[in-house]
């Protein structure tokens, strides 16, 4: 299908991997797209692998599966690197968009001769500073809108405001936290 990019998240259940694919769904939406965002349901429980995928089109999307051959691969929990295959059908003209510290030269040992982009965040150092708890979701949601381009920063902002505004009703307190940590991870996210 033309125009559409597909993402699959691979996180670790309780680090919001799938609430970040939805919040992105929901923002590509607001910004006139076409959307799609499921988890992939397992015998799922906390701190077990899980997947979650985004399908974001300029067109109205007519697959209805999982996403075998996506074009940006977000990675939330780095220590999955070397449990699940986070490169499987990863198109070389896209990227993939890892969570970690560790170094260029162990990124490419464990990515499989993967030969297209890879991106780098430590979510964990801008959610503890903006949010004072270690929460990765909001950072790795910021840089892959950054990575992939699916809409520019300033509509990324201006949508997770009034989402956040609806989502922390309850909690306004998180709020500007979590804004920070999407204008510290839009400046953060580098290539490797």
């Amino acid at each position: 299908m033309d125009n559409m990019i597909e993402i699959r998240w691979h996180g670790r259940g309780g680090q919001g991997a799938k609430t970040a694919s939805l919040l992105l769904a929901d923002a590509a939406f607001n910004t006139g797209k076409y959307i799609q965002g499921f988890p992939e349901y397992g015998p799922e429980r906390m701190g077990a692998p899980i997947t979650a995928y985004n399908r974001i089109s300029e067109k109205p999307i007519t697959i209805h599966s999982n996403i075998y051959e996506p074009d940006y691969v977000v990675v939330v929990d780095d220590t999955l690197l070397e449990v699940v295959d986070v490169t499987a059908g990863l198109k070389e003209e896209g990227a993939i968009v890892i969570n970690t510290t560790k170094s260029a030269d162990y990124l490419k040992s464990v990515l499989k001769g993967y030969k297209g982009n890879v991106y780098t965040i430590d979510a964990r150092k801008i959610s503890e500073e903006a949010l004072g708890r270690y929460f990765p979701n909001t950072p790795m949601l910021a840089a892959i809108v950054k990575v992939s381009g699916i809409m520019t920063d300033e509509a990324l902002l201006e949508d997770m405001k009034g989402s956040f505004k609806h989502k922390f009703a309850k909690k306004p307190e998180v709020i500007d936290g979590n804004m920070k940590a999407l204008e510290l991870a839009l400046k953060e996210v580098k290539k490797i």
